[in-house]
């Protein structure tokens, strides 16, 4: 079988459905840790890997990478997808009028939200996208996901997965060092990827177990400037042709500071949608995340002049979840 090119000028641009096949098939990492598996490439996040990323803390520094989640999101309700809505359910000013019913003057305030769980800073998870009607590991996707939600790799089961190495790799101002932007469009390659971790130094390298960040700069633009078509519209982004790069490093994870990772518009003239996707999670079983805030981690980063870091990203144990809302923390 004759490896895909990683190469974006090679791709045929009338043809997605054979470049998302080749790389489907030379990628795909189904039966490689059983077929009962539920965790695809968080099962290289290995104990040993864990310590050693504990004692990447040395400044005891603490960087929140969520954005706050409220009704000020990028969400414009494309397939029902809106921003957080938090209702009070309980307040002060029913305390005051001592209309709760609890004795001895104590009050309280209870509040309840509702939202997409994919509508703000979070993880894909396995069941999210299908290729050609499978699922992660070869199965079926009408077998995984029903109505009663992913029967086999809910995010659940990634609960106590997602602490390991982080790596940021920083492409936006490697590339664009006057902004610290790329261009929305600019589809990053492979190239891109290697030059910047050659660039940031040793702290950056990456391999087996590590979660990488990959910041863009176009989360911070749209805070700046406005969301505008920051949910599904043009985007910097990782090329179709980086799912070789993705594969050989046996990463664990990675994330983001888009709404959709890849680039946008995707790199074909005729209709696709999200074709990296379509490699990765289903035929590789990588963990994907999106709108993730690495502004003041990239900021961090470049002062201390060192990229990695422990990283905790736990979802939330949504049972049948097919992703989850997160508040990942990178620990310098």
């Amino acid at each position: 079988m004759t490896t895909p090119s990683e190469n974006p000028a090679d791709l045929d641009r009338t043809d997605p459905e054979r470049e998302i096949g080749a790389r489907a098939e030379a990628y795909r990492n189904w039966g490689r840790w059983g077929e009962d598996d539920r965790l695809g490439t968080l099962n290289l996040v290995t104990a040993a890997h864990r310590v050693a990323a504990a004692g990447l803390v040395r400044e005891g520094h603490v960087v929140s990478l969520a954005q706050r989640f409220d009704t000020d999101g990028p969400q414009k309700g494309w397939r029902r997808r809106t921003n957080p809505v938090h209702t009070m359910t309980d307040t002060g000013t029913d305390a005051e009028r001592g209309n709760q019913g609890f004795p001895h003057g104590i009050g309280g305030a209870d509040d309840v939200i509702a939202m997409p769980l994919q509508c703000s800073t979070q993880w894909d998870g396995l069941g999210h996208i299908f290729d050609h009607g499978f699922a992660w590991n070869g199965r079926r996707a009408g077998d995984v996901v029903t109505s009663d939600g992913d029967l086999v790799t809910g995010i659940e089961h990634a609960a106590a997965a997602i602490v390991a190495r982080g790596v940021l790799l920083d492409v936006g101002r490697h590339l664009a060092p006057t902004t610290g932007e790329l261009d929305d469009g600019y589809a990053i390659t492979t190239a891109d990827l290697e030059s910047c971790i050659a660039a940031q130094g040793d702290s950056s390298r990456v391999g087996p177990g590590d979660i990488v960040l990959v910041r863009t700069g176009q989360y911070g633009r749209a805070r700046r400037e406005g969301w505008g078509e920051y949910a599904g519209g043009p985007a910097p982004g990782l090329s179709l042709t980086t799912a070789g790069w993705l594969h050989r490093t046996a990463i664990a994870a990675i994330a983001t500071d888009t709404w959709g990772f890849e680039v946008r518009p995707n790199e074909f003239d005729v209709p696709s949608f999200q074709p990296l996707h379509q490699v990765v999670i289903p035929n590789m079983g990588l963990t994907i995340g999106e709108m993730w805030n690495l502004e003041e981690l990239g900021d961090v980063c470049a002062g201390l002049g060192r990229y990695e870091f422990l990283l905790s990203a736990a979802p939330l144990p949504i049972t049948g979840a097919v992703g989850s809302p997160i508040n990942p923390v990178a620990i310098l």
